[in-house]
């Protein structure tokens, strides 16, 4: 496999801080607004913006909850292995408010629509917008369109978009990966 670095360190965290800002721009305050990751990988990027903003807006509630989509994928009856769950946290009610949600990599679209089912459960929200740190903008099965974009990223399907973070790898890090010729 060959490697090629997309985004680490110091502009890995000025991605993050870019997002932030935009997402103020959007939700002033986040009073009427909610941010959710999905998971497995969208909750480390839906803590870390929570996070920033909690410093840039401080003594604001900002309300971070996360997601698990498992039995809502269009796919989880066809895949051969046994599928463990993740868990849900949201200890907050989204009816009419304004929910952000976030994945790491934005690809063929179908677990955002997945998240979007999942989330009807805690209620109907006025707005929906996606944030992903990697948009891969080719692909699509569904016709979803991130409103927040860390990076775009041009790749075909042999290719892998891998997202590391510190909390769990050691250190924060995009790379395509791609088969050796």
């Amino acid at each position: 496999m060959q490697n090629l670095t997309l985004l680490d360190g110091q502009k890995f965290q000025i991605t993050i801080q870019r997002l932030c800002r935009q997402l103020i721009e959007n939700h002033n305050d986040f009073s009427g607004s909610v941010l959710i990751g999905i998971q497995p990988r969208g909750i480390y990027l839906a803590k870390r913006v929570a996070e920033e903003l909690r410093k840039i807006l401080p003594g604001k509630t900002i309300l971070q909850g996360d997601l698990d989509i498992t039995f809502y994928r269009d796919d989880f009856r066809r895949r051969g292995e046994q599928l463990v769950p993740n868990q849900t946290k949201i200890d907050f009610i989204i009816e009419g408010k304004k929910v952000v949600m976030m994945d790491d990599v934005l690809w063929t679209g179908r677990t955002i629509r997945a998240a979007m089912d999942a989330m009807l459960a805690f209620g109907r929200p006025e707005k929906i917008e996606l944030l992903t740190l990697v948009d891969r903008r080719y692909s699509r099965h569904i016709p979803v369109a991130a409103d927040y974009i860390g990076i775009e990223v041009d790749s075909i399907a042999s290719q892998k978009v891998v997202v590391s973070w510190k909390e769990t790898d050691g250190e924060d890090k995009i790379v395509l990966l791609s088969e050796a010729k």
